[in-house]
């Protein structure tokens, strides 16, 4: 019989006292705009994920879907296997809207809840969901009290 070998593996390049600290939503968005793609902002949704530690210490961001125009299909083991692949303590994930609208979908507040219960079963903090228009304008749901 033969069965594959699983091998996981994370290795930190950068210092923790080198990363960045988020201790509100606005720093959250600027360590997402200087990662995000900006020739394709306008044209196409992404959704990226910003991986913590316990101290909130910026461990890495990565986009991790890409859509079309009006949505991006997302999928909650594939965030949730980076984060526990990286042993990060909290994760907050970030999408922009093409159409520079800062009201949430129905579909952006189901996601936002199912992460939320997610990462309360793996131990990970859901810290907050952004929505990122082109204009440089957010939306905080934790801000909004929708965490």
């Amino acid at each position: 019989m033969k069965i594959a070998e699983i091998k996981v593996s994370f290795k930190e390049q950068i210092q923790v006292k080198d990363t960045p600290i988020i201790s509100s939503s606005k720093d959250a968005f600027n360590c997402f705009w200087q990662s995000w793609n900006h020739d394709e902002i306008e044209m196409r949704e992404s959704f990226y994920l910003m991986l913590l530690n316990r101290a909130n210490h910026v461990k890495g961001i990565m986009e991790v879907f890409k859509g079309g125009v009006s949505s991006t299909p997302i999928d909650a083991k594939l965030i949730f296997s980076i984060a526990l692949k990286t042993l990060s303590s909290g994760i907050i994930v970030a999408h922009n809207h093409p159409s520079c609208s800062l009201t949430p979908s129905q579909p952006d507040i189901q996601i936002t809840r199912k992460l939320r219960e997610g990462g309360k079963l793996l131990d990970i903090s859901v810290l907050d969901h952004l929505i990122i228009t082109p204009e440089q304008k957010f939306y905080s749901f934790a801000d909004e009290g929708m965490m």
